[in-house]
């Protein structure tokens, strides 16, 4: 408790010293020409929570962009982590779909944008198609590796003393796979947050990512670092939220601990 304490601590202080140097950058250099001060962002954001900007106030920005993220990051990780076993477990799956999974992983999500509008229209429909693919190969690749690390003299210890595939799978695979799966559900939830502004940018009304392609359209800095601000925000919140639940659930594990 004590070390969290101190850990804690330093990030709030390391916090508070980057705000004075950008309250002094804007305040004695040329950049407050072109951006204001972290009083005026803070000021404005809490201020969002009241006073609408467009349709809606920040709140509801917020819950907006939370429900078009965690609809296709859910599908994308209960399939990652479906394909990721299946690959791991069976070598025919392996030599079939790591080719595609290796082709397509380092594409990034924004280069896909032309082809979801093709394909799905201006609607949210492509919108989830970008983070489902944000979250889906990071959780697959994770859920692979946490398959082939599991001890191969275990495994045939287990077979010499009668165990079946599917005790084999929740006594020794699941157990071993689990931190490994989390730790890719913690990545790809970053990246799905992330992309939710390239998302937002294909004709949207709504959302934290709207709140910064608007907010540039008319020349507003303010509400763009306001965005800023509210994507930067939620998204430690949701990651706090996510070691949270996994240091309930692998608590076994030395990373859990």
């Amino acid at each position: 408790m004590k070390e969290r304490n101190k850990r804690i601590a330093y990030g709030v202080l390391g916090i508070f010293i980057f705000l004075c140097i950008w309250y002094a950058a804007t305040k004695f250099t040329s950049l407050g020409k072109v951006m204001p001060d972290p009083v005026t962002v803070i000021a404005g954001f809490c201020r969002a929570f009241v006073v609408p900007i467009g349709t809606h106030s920040m709140i509801m920005h917020i819950l907006i962009s939370l429900r078009r993220m965690l609809i296709p990051y859910a599908f994308g990780g209960v399939l990652g982590v479906l394909v990721g076993i299946v690959m791991g477990w069976y070598k025919i799956a392996d030599s079939i779909l790591m080719p595609y999974i290796q082709m397509f992983r380092p594409i990034p999500p924004i280069a896909w944008i032309p082809l979801s509008i093709v394909w799905f229209g201006f609607g949210e429909g492509s919108k989830y198609f970008l983070i489902f693919l944000a979250c889906f190969f990071t959780i697959a690749l994770t859920t692979y590796n946490g398959v082939h690390s599991v001890d191969e003299t275990l495994v045939r210890a287990a077979r010499m003393l009668g165990a079946k595939d599917n005790q084999l799978f929740t006594s020794i695979v699941l157990p071993t796979t689990v931190p490994y799966i989390f730790s890719g559900l913690q990545v790809a939830l970053g990246s799905a947050w992330a992309t939710i502004v390239a998302a937002e940018m294909i004709r949207s009304s709504e959302g934290v990512g709207w709140l910064i392609v608007s907010g540039q359209d008319v020349g507003n800095m303010t509400q763009i670092m306001v965005g800023i601000l509210a994507i930067a925000l939620t998204g430690l919140l949701i990651t706090t939220i996510m070691r949270g639940v996994e240091s309930k659930l692998c608590a076994w594990t030395v990373r859990g601990k």
